[in-house]
Protein backbone atom coordinates (compact mmCIF):
# COMPACT_ATOMS: atom_id res chain seq x y z
CA UNK A 1 0.00 0.00 0.00
CA UNK A 2 1.52 3.44 -1.20
CA UNK A 3 2.05 5.77 1.90
CA UNK A 4 1.40 9.63 1.28
CA UNK A 5 2.13 12.51 3.61
CA UNK A 6 -0.87 15.46 3.37
CA UNK A 7 1.20 18.56 4.65
CA UNK A 8 -1.09 21.73 5.33
CA UNK A 9 0.56 24.98 5.84
CA UNK A 10 -0.06 28.40 7.23
CA UNK A 11 -3.58 29.29 8.54
CA UNK A 12 -5.52 25.92 7.30
CA UNK A 13 -6.00 25.29 11.26
CA UNK A 14 -8.22 28.58 11.16
CA UNK A 15 -10.63 26.90 8.54
CA UNK A 16 -14.41 27.42 9.74
CA UNK A 17 -13.08 30.65 11.35
CA UNK A 18 -11.52 32.47 8.40
CA UNK A 19 -13.16 34.47 5.57
CA UNK A 20 -16.18 31.50 5.77
CA UNK A 21 -17.67 33.43 2.59
CA UNK A 22 -14.20 32.22 0.63
CA UNK A 23 -13.28 28.71 2.84
CA UNK A 24 -16.73 27.50 4.08
CA UNK A 25 -18.36 26.42 7.18
CA UNK A 26 -16.12 23.20 7.71
CA UNK A 27 -13.05 23.17 10.03
CA UNK A 28 -9.95 21.99 9.99
CA UNK A 29 -10.42 18.14 11.70
CA UNK A 30 -13.76 17.97 8.88
CA UNK A 31 -10.61 18.12 6.62
CA UNK A 32 -8.77 15.94 8.54
CA UNK A 33 -11.55 13.51 8.39
CA UNK A 34 -12.48 13.73 4.71
CA UNK A 35 -8.76 13.47 4.28
CA UNK A 36 -8.75 9.94 5.96
CA UNK A 37 -11.48 8.41 4.33
CA UNK A 38 -10.42 9.97 0.70
CA UNK A 39 -7.18 7.81 1.27
CA UNK A 40 -8.93 4.88 2.41
CA UNK A 41 -10.97 5.29 -1.03
CA UNK A 42 -8.32 5.50 -3.18
CA UNK A 43 -6.44 2.91 -1.22
CA UNK A 44 -3.52 4.38 0.38
CA UNK A 45 -1.69 4.99 4.08
CA UNK A 46 -1.83 8.81 5.13
CA UNK A 47 -0.04 10.45 7.68
CA UNK A 48 -1.38 14.28 8.20
CA UNK A 49 0.68 17.32 9.26
CA UNK A 50 -0.26 21.07 9.59
CA UNK A 51 1.77 23.82 11.04
CA UNK A 52 2.24 27.44 10.90
CA UNK A 53 5.57 27.55 10.65
CA UNK A 54 7.29 27.60 7.48
CA UNK A 55 10.71 25.24 8.97
CA UNK A 56 8.52 22.91 10.59
CA UNK A 57 6.76 22.56 7.19
CA UNK A 58 10.30 22.02 5.53
CA UNK A 59 11.40 19.40 8.49
CA UNK A 60 8.08 17.53 7.35
CA UNK A 61 9.14 17.29 4.12
CA UNK A 62 12.48 16.08 4.57
CA UNK A 63 11.64 13.58 6.97
CA UNK A 64 9.43 12.40 4.39
CA UNK A 65 12.83 11.07 2.09
CA UNK A 66 12.44 7.24 2.22
CA UNK A 67 9.74 7.07 3.94
CA UNK A 68 6.48 8.22 1.72
CA UNK A 69 5.40 7.58 -1.74
CA UNK A 70 3.88 10.60 -2.21
CA UNK A 71 3.05 14.33 -1.11
CA UNK A 72 -0.09 16.52 -1.11
CA UNK A 73 0.95 19.76 -0.39
CA UNK A 74 -1.61 22.88 0.89
CA UNK A 75 1.31 25.29 1.91
CA UNK A 76 -1.24 28.44 1.95
CA UNK A 77 0.51 31.62 2.04
CA UNK A 78 3.59 29.85 1.63
CA UNK A 79 2.65 28.78 -1.65
CA UNK A 80 3.77 32.26 -3.08
CA UNK A 81 6.74 32.83 -1.24
CA UNK A 82 8.80 29.85 -0.02
CA UNK A 83 11.54 28.78 -1.95
CA UNK A 84 12.81 26.80 1.57
CA UNK A 85 9.28 24.56 0.78
CA UNK A 86 10.70 24.28 -2.86
CA UNK A 87 14.40 23.54 -2.30
CA UNK A 88 12.61 20.87 0.19
CA UNK A 89 10.68 19.39 -2.32
CA UNK A 90 13.35 18.95 -4.77
CA UNK A 91 15.66 17.28 -2.43
CA UNK A 92 13.89 14.22 -0.97
CA UNK A 93 12.44 14.60 -4.77
CA UNK A 94 8.73 12.82 -3.87
CA UNK A 95 5.90 12.77 -6.53
CA UNK A 96 4.24 15.90 -5.31
CA UNK A 97 0.46 16.95 -5.81
CA UNK A 98 -0.22 20.71 -4.83
CA UNK A 99 -3.29 21.46 -3.50
CA UNK A 100 -5.94 24.70 -2.46
CA UNK A 101 -8.94 24.92 -1.32
CA UNK A 102 -9.59 28.08 -3.47
CA UNK A 103 -8.86 29.04 -7.58
CA UNK A 104 -5.94 31.03 -6.18
CA UNK A 105 -5.74 31.98 -10.13
CA UNK A 106 -8.88 33.73 -9.89
CA UNK A 107 -7.57 35.64 -6.97
CA UNK A 108 -5.19 38.86 -6.06
CA UNK A 109 -2.22 38.82 -8.45
CA UNK A 110 0.16 38.00 -5.68
CA UNK A 111 -1.46 34.30 -5.32
CA UNK A 112 -0.70 33.56 -8.96
CA UNK A 113 3.15 32.31 -8.19
CA UNK A 114 3.23 29.24 -7.13
CA UNK A 115 7.02 28.21 -5.82
CA UNK A 116 5.34 24.86 -5.43
CA UNK A 117 4.29 24.03 -8.46
CA UNK A 118 7.80 24.36 -10.01
CA UNK A 119 8.59 21.28 -8.78
CA UNK A 120 4.73 19.47 -8.24
CA UNK A 121 3.44 17.20 -11.09
CA UNK A 122 0.30 18.85 -10.99
CA UNK A 123 -1.87 21.45 -9.37
CA UNK A 124 -5.40 20.94 -7.88
CA UNK A 125 -7.35 24.54 -7.22
CA UNK A 126 -10.70 25.81 -6.28
CA UNK A 127 -12.33 22.48 -5.47
CA UNK A 128 -11.94 22.96 -2.05
CA UNK A 129 -11.73 19.57 -0.08
CA UNK A 130 -12.46 17.39 -3.41
CA UNK A 131 -8.83 18.66 -4.31
CA UNK A 132 -7.48 16.42 -1.52
CA UNK A 133 -9.36 13.14 -3.09
CA UNK A 134 -8.14 14.32 -6.66
CA UNK A 135 -4.84 14.36 -5.45
CA UNK A 136 -4.98 11.28 -3.18
CA UNK A 137 -6.40 9.21 -6.23
CA UNK A 138 -3.61 10.67 -8.35
CA UNK A 139 -0.73 9.37 -6.20
CA UNK A 140 -2.50 6.24 -5.96
CA UNK A 141 -2.53 5.81 -9.51
CA UNK A 142 1.43 6.22 -10.01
Amino acid sequence: MKKVLVVNGVNLNMLGIRERDMYGERDYRSLEAYIKKAAKEAGVKVTIRQSNCEGKLVTYIQRAYGRYDGIVLNAGAYTHTSIALLDALKAVNIPTVEVHLTDINAREEFRKTSYVALYAEKQIAGKGFEGYKEALEYLAGK
